[in-house]
C-alpha cells in the first residue's frame, strides 16, 4: 500500500484533462439525453452567432477551461475566446468568454457550461473570503472530503484556485484515526504501521484526548468541535515541546464549528491548519449569464 500525496501541497492548481473531458461528458450526457429538441426545431444549423458569458456580481473566476470543454465537445468548430484566466478578480457586466459559431451548439451547450463555471467560481470565491479573513496571520485554510459525488477534483481544485490548499483528496493518502474509528477499536496504545511518507493524523475533542495523541508524536492532530480557550492552550503546549528541545513537529488542525464570523478568533491562536468543510458543501453559485452579442 502506497499513500497519494497531496496534503498541503504547495504546486500550482491544475485540473487533470481526463478529469474535465469525464465531467464535461457526462454533464452534457445528463442535460442533453437524445437531444435537445427545442433548438433542433427552431434554430437553423446554418445559423452564426457571437455570444459573451458575461459575469452578474463581482466573484473569483474557476472553471474556464472546463466551460471550454463543454461547448468544444458540442461543437468542436465552435471559437471559445476566454477574457479572463482561472483566479482572475471579477465584476459586473465583465465579458468571461467570447464564443462564436453555430447557434444551435451554443444554445445546447450554455446551460452545462454555466452550471460549472457558476459553481467552481463560488467555490473559489468562498475560499478566498476565508484566506482573506485571516491575513495576516500564517494560518493555512484547508477544504475536507464534503464534495459533491464525482466532482471532488473540481471542487478541491477551486478551493486551490481560491489560494486555500487540500487536506487528504482520498482515503487513500494518509491515515487519519477519527471518533468513530476510536469508539470501534476502544482506544490505542501504539499507532500503527503506515507506508513510507505516509502521515498519520488523530482527531481529538478534548484537551485530555490531544494531551495523549501528543504523546504518540503524530504528524497532525485534530482540534475537533473544541472551544478557542482550549485550542489556545493545545498550541502552547504542542509550542512549549518545541521550545524545550523535546523533538515536537505536529502540526495541529482545528475543525468544526468555523465559519467567516469567527475564523480569525481561530486564526490568533496560532493554529496551523483550519480544515472547513463550508468550502465545497454549502456553496452559492456565482450570478453569470451567456448573451447572444
Amino acid at each position: 500500500m502506497a499513500c497519494i500525496k497531496y496534503f498541503l501541497s504547495e504546486t500550482k492548481p491544475t485540473l487533470r484533462p481526463e478529469d474535465i473531458k469525464s465531467v464535461a461528458k457526462l454533464a452534457l450526457l445528463e442535460d442533453i439525453g437524445q437531444g435537445d429538441i427545442t433548438t433542433q426545431l427552431s434554430i437553423p444549423k446554418n445559423i452564426l452567432i457571437k455570444s459573451a458569458i458575461i459575469a452578474k456580481e463581482s466573484f473569483l473566476v474557476c472553471g474556464i477551461a472546463l466551460a471550454a470543454k463543454v461547448f468544444k465537445t458540442v461543437d468542436p468548430s465552435l471559437k471559445f475566446t476566454p477574457k479572463v484566466k482561472d483566479g482572475e478578480q471579477v465584476f459586473n457586466q465583465k465579458n468571461l468568454v467570447i464564443i462564436s459559431g453555430r447557434a444551435a451548439s451554443i444554445l445546447t451547450a450554455e446551460r452545462v457550461a454555466l452550471n460549472l463555471l457558476s459553481f467552481l467560481s463560488g467555490v473559489a470565491t468562498k475560499t478566498n473570503k476565508f484566506v482573506k479573513k485571516i491575513e495576516p496571520f500564517k494560518t493555512k485554510i484547508t477544504d475536507t472530503r464534503k464534495t459533491i459525488p464525482g466532482l471532488r477534483q473540481l471542487q478541491k481544485y477551486a478551493v486551490r484556485v481560491g489560494s486555500g490548499y487540500n487536506h487528504r483528496m482520498r482515503l487513500d493518502e494518509m491515515v487519519l484515526i477519527k471518533d468513530n474509528h476510536l469508539k470501534i477499536m476502544g482506544s490505542y496504545s501504539q499507532l500503527p504501521d503506515v507506508p513510507k511518507g505516509c502521515k498519520i493524523e488523530i482527531e481529538t475533542q478534548n484537551l485530555k484526548e490531544f494531551i495523549r495523541a501528543l504523546s504518540f508524536k503524530p504528524d497532525i492532530i485534530m482540534l475537533d468541535n473544541m472551544n478557542i480557550h482550549d485550542i489556545s492552550r493545545a498550541v502552547k503546549i504542542r509550542n512549549n515541546l518545541r521550545n524545550n528541545c523535546r523533538a515536537c513537529n505536529t502540526i495541529l488542525e482545528a475543525s468544526g464549528g468555523i465559519h467567516l464570523g469567527n475564523v480569525k478568533k481561530y486564526a490568533a491562536t496560532g493554529i496551523d491548519i483550519i480544515s472547513i468543510g463550508e468550502l465545497t458543501d454549502s456553496v452559492e453559485s456565482v450570478d453569470i449569464s451567456l448573451e447572444v452579442l
